[in-house]
């Protein structure tokens, strides 16, 4: 049996494409669906069963899961960079995560867990993913920092090599639509393009970097589930990897990528960053990739133009953005 924690979320339900692609349905889904429509993300995948977030963690403890696990895939967290309450963040995203590892290390099962580039905070460090660089990172937010303290778990235990923990960069692609304000801004600037065929991108508060000219490492969730698949096909391959594309592209040349993708001309206005964000924002992410090369990973991921062609041209411009699930 696979377990996919987070199943019916944005990356969860992409990774749940791609274990039925290769023919996996021998599945666990664990999630908090309550009242929200992430629960289509789920219509047209196949899994044999579906558990609360808690009573998961009942029976992760009384060890009554029911037959052997072959990997846990570890998504299920807390996302929004926003949430302040730390004691939540604390319990949901680093504890949990703590117990889970410890689950799937004592029955032997291959675990992959959802890590973050906020855990690099200003940047200042670079974005190295090496065992010296990831110690002095110092996020800035708590979301980060609840994902940081469980990479750094895994150094002080010395258990980084026996598992995957992956620092995704600017992640974008279907099935986010449930996500609200924190789906990627490819998705929401594809609203507010057909909506007034204009982008507002953020005023830059830094004089290294023009308006707009703030500059991510944006990957496409298709690439990142088939990295993760051959992490599963290769259980050998360990450590706290980054997973981006190594190549920063700024905000303007995700709007240009968008707006060639809708056939429409370039229309940007640029407005004040929120209070809330100034101090905590990241004016600059590209991921050290050295490791693909170096671990004999053979994959070569989407540029952002490619990326979003696709996720316009497949997904978001084809009506309804739940029938627009992976299929």
């Amino acid at each position: 049996m696979y377990i996919v924690t987070g199943g019916a979320g944005f990356i969860g339900s992409a990774m749940l494409w791609r274990l039925n692609q290769a023919g996996i349905t021998d599945i666990m889904v664990v999630d908090n669906l309550g009242s929200s429509e992430k629960w289509k993300n789920l219509v047209n995948r196949r899994y044999t069963s579906y558990v609360h977030r808690d009573q998961f963690l009942g029976m992760l403890r009384a060890n009554s899961l029911g037959c052997p696990v072959e990997a846990v895939l570890h998504f299920g967290a807390c996302s929004a960079t926003t949430q302040t309450d730390a004691d939540f963040l604390m319990a949901n995203n680093t504890a949990f995560t703590i117990e889970l590892c410890r689950y799937a290390l004592e029955h032997g099962a291959r675990f992959i867990n959802a890590s973050s580039a906020a855990t690099y905070g200003n940047g200042s460090q670079g974005f190295s993913d090496s065992v010296a660089n990831t110690r002095l990172l110092k996020p800035l937010n708590m979301y980060g920092y609840s994902k940081h303290l469980f990479d750094l778990w895994l150094l002080d235990n010395k258990l980084h090599n026996s598992v995957s923990s992956l620092k995704f960069f600017n992640v974008y692609g279907p099935n986010e639509y449930h996500k609200g304000d924190m789906r990627s801004v490819a998705c929401k600037a594809y609203e507010e393009i057909t909506a007034t065929g204009r982008l507002r991108l953020f005023k830059s508060s830094s004089p290294d970097y023009a308006d707009g000219g703030q500059m991510r490492d944006f990957v496409y969730v298709k690439d990142c589930v088939e990295l993760m698949q051959w992490l599963l096909q290769n259980p050998q391959i360990n450590g706290i990897l980054n997973v981006g594309t190594g190549k920063a592209q700024s905000w303007n040349s995700l709007a240009h990528a968008l707006f060639a993708a809708m056939g429409k001309t370039p229309q940007i206005d640029y407005v004040d960053m929120p209070e809330k964000l100034r101090g905590k924002y990241q004016n600059f992410t590209e991921a050290d990739m050295s490791w693909m090369q170096e671990k004999g990973c053979p994959l070569a991921f989407a540029s952002i133009e490619q990326g979003i062609a696709d996720y316009v041209n497949s997904y978001l411009s084809q009506g309804d953005p739940y029938l627009e699930m992976l299929s």
